[in-house]
């Protein structure tokens, strides 16, 4: 189907879809549940589940370090291991604008197949809608991830106690403002790439190698700041970080300086929080460091209880010269669609 653009005749349900389904999504989704090609997918589980679900509408849908193909993988996956869980199944349902190049089409598909290689997910089931021109920006897609729980009681953000260690699995804001970079057509001296990535392999040996995981989050939009505000309002503690151990890169930290971007507040696509008892901490940090995408990481900071002046819902950043100030939630959006 190289060199064909989409019809509205593709989402008809007749012949045109059949090609459309049978030549790309098949093709790169390759799997015995999903060949069945039943109205929906049958599942073995036999442990409790964790289920997500969300929607992926970057500009542009290519960039450096990905697209939104693995974004859509990624996401899924991460948000499911982030409940401590093993995800083996997802949805994908995609809204394709008329006219779009079915190159760019089979591009994303080829990627998402090929990261639900990566993460050891099967995309089981799914749908596809064809629209007007102009009813919608080139391709949106939407997913859906169930996991089996590793084990039953698993990492939630309400379990984050006082005297738990904050860690962080890598740097801050390349996915951010890798997205901006490509949208405003920016060069820097120093190439920067989305963190893009699955972590669910990474999760999974933390889960079956430490004793407890209070919790485990992932900063996509938001970033840093508002997960962790999040989790502090969510576990009714106090959450203190050390600006000076935040992983950032230099490229990202000179930029955002220079655009008055702060990368605490920027999305994040292949990181992750780990909240863990104080004696697991280095434990927990020799894991991490042991795989890909954890390369990275550091101890960022210690739960507290509220107390004198503090209020349980706070999250205070400890800056290098000694100071402390309050680290709020995100007030608006410092960059449209970055996910």
């Amino acid at each position: 189907m190289s060199g064909d653009s989409i019809l509205l005749d593709y989402g008809s349900g007749g012949m045109a879809s059949q090609r459309l389904i049978q030549e790309c999504f098949f093709r790169h989704f390759e799997n015995p549940i999903l060949a069945r090609m039943d109205d929906a997918a049958r599942l073995e589980m036999r442990s409790p589940l964790a289920m997500s679900t969300d929607s992926y509408t970057v500009t542009p849908l290519f960039f450096p370090g990905g697209s939104i193909g693995t974004l859509a993988v990624h996401g899924t996956v991460n948000d499911v291991a982030m409940l401590g869980a093993r995800p083996r199944y997802m949805s994908c349902a995609f809204i394709i604008e008329e006219g779009l190049p079915m190159d760019t089409l089979e591009r994303v598909v080829a990627d998402m197949g090929q990261c639900a290689r990566e993460a050891g997910i099967l995309i089981v089931t799914g749908d596809t809608k064809v629209v007007p021109k102009g009813a919608c920006d080139k391709l949106f897609i939407t997913t859906t991830g169930i996991g089996e729980l590793i084990i039953p009681d698993g990492p939630s953000g309400h379990k984050a106690h006082p005297g738990d260690a904050i860690l962080i699995s890598g740097s801050m804001g390349d996915h951010g403002l890798t997205i901006m970079a490509q949208r405003e057509e920016l060069t820097f001296d120093t190439a920067i790439r989305s963190d893009s990535a699955p972590l669910n392999h990474m999760i999974e040996a933390l889960m079956c190698k430490l004793t407890s995981v209070h919790v485990l989050r992932d900063p996509t939009r938001g970033g840093l700041a508002t997960t962790l505000n999040e989790i502090a309002h969510q576990s009714d503690v106090v959450i203190e970080i050390e600006e000076e151990h935040i992983p950032v890169h230099d490229a990202v930290k000179n930029t955002c300086s220079f655009l008055g971007l702060d990368p605490l507040y920027l999305a994040n696509e292949g990181k992750c929080l780990c909240i863990v008892p104080e004696q697991e901490a280095e434990a927990a940090l020799h894991i991490m460091r042991a795989t890909p995408q954890g390369h990275e990481a550091v101890r960022i900071g210690t739960v507290l209880a509220a107390e004198g002046k503090t209020k349980a819902g706070q999250v205070i950043l400890k800056t290098p010269i000694g100071g402390k100030r309050l680290l709020g939630m995100l007030e608006g959006d410092q960059l449209p669609r970055i996910c």
